[in-house]
């Protein structure tokens, strides 16, 4: 099961799970507040698995590949895993599934914190279009995700600040919609 929590502040490894103390948990319900949606799937049987063939047609999830993290695997390793944990948005949807591996990613909450979410196999993601966030691999420096999209992907990210892009704003609104 996914585990999520309020980060430090300290500027160590950005590997490191950076809990506070004492550990501040956030709960799914806290996360779906933001427009996080998570699901657990079965990362052994991804080819087949009926339940992400019903999520890919429900959603309308038509283009798909997989990128694995890893020194060896990724080119411009050091420059992506700085690229991937600059504070960014996207102006669509963010989805990837934990095919193998681990890693975090962090996301900012209503009153700006950062919240790190643990994600390992069998996890899937969608971060909503808007919403700023930034990837890291743990501590075990390898993952295998698959990554989901609606149509052509686009991969364009736009570090903070981005605050005047029409998705941004939507997603501002639906923060303060939650609110009432």
């Amino acid at each position: 099961m996914v585990e999520a929590w309020y980060m430090d502040e300290s500027q160590e490894d950005q590997r490191a799970p950076h809990r506070q103390r004492p550990n501040r948990a956030v709960s799914l319900e806290q996360l779906r507040r933001l427009g996080v949606v998570y699901r657990r799937l079965d990362a052994d049987n991804y080819e087949t698995d009926p339940c992400l063939k019903e999520i890919r047609r429900a959603e309308n999830y038509s283009w798909m590949d997989i990128v694995t993290i890893h020194k060896d695997k990724l080119p411009n390793y050091e420059e992506k895993i700085k690229t991937f944990y600059e504070e960014h948005l996207h102006l669509d949807d963010e989805i990837r599934y934990i095919l193998e591996g681990s890693g975090y990613f962090d996301v900012r909450d209503k009153d700006d914190k950062w919240i790190r979410i643990s994600m390992e196999k069998g996890d899937m993601i969608t971060l909503p279009a808007g919403i700023y966030h930034r990837f890291t691999l743990d501590e075990n420096n390898y993952v295998k995700a698959m990554r989901l999209f609606v149509g052509e992907p686009v991969w364009t990210a736009y570090n903070r600040p981005a605050d005047d892009f029409p998705a941004r704003k939507q997603y501002m609104k639906f923060l303060a919609e939650g609110e009432h």
